[in-house]
């Protein structure tokens, strides 16, 4: 993990197309904003992992012989 120092107002570059930048500072919260194509898709943590989660629920639930079936049809 790269750890970088910014001030309020100042950004980083990821990859010549994403910049984030340092909205505010208050207390122990700090609000970013991201620039980036909207190609990328961008979420917090805690919702990316939930949605790891369904996507295998999801996965996990199908019975391969059943849409094998559905598929020759």
């Amino acid at each position: 993990m790269l750890a970088l120092s910014r001030k309020k107002d100042e950004a980083i570059v990821v990859n010549d197309n994403i910049e984030i930048t340092i909205i505010d500072i208050k207390g122990d919260q700090v609000k970013l904003g991201i620039s980036a194509p909207r190609s990328i898709p961008i979420y917090r943590k805690e919702v990316y992992v939930q949605i790891q989660n369904a996507n295998k629920e999801a996965a996990d639930s199908i019975d391969i012989k059943e849409l094998n079936k559905l598929l020759k049809k």
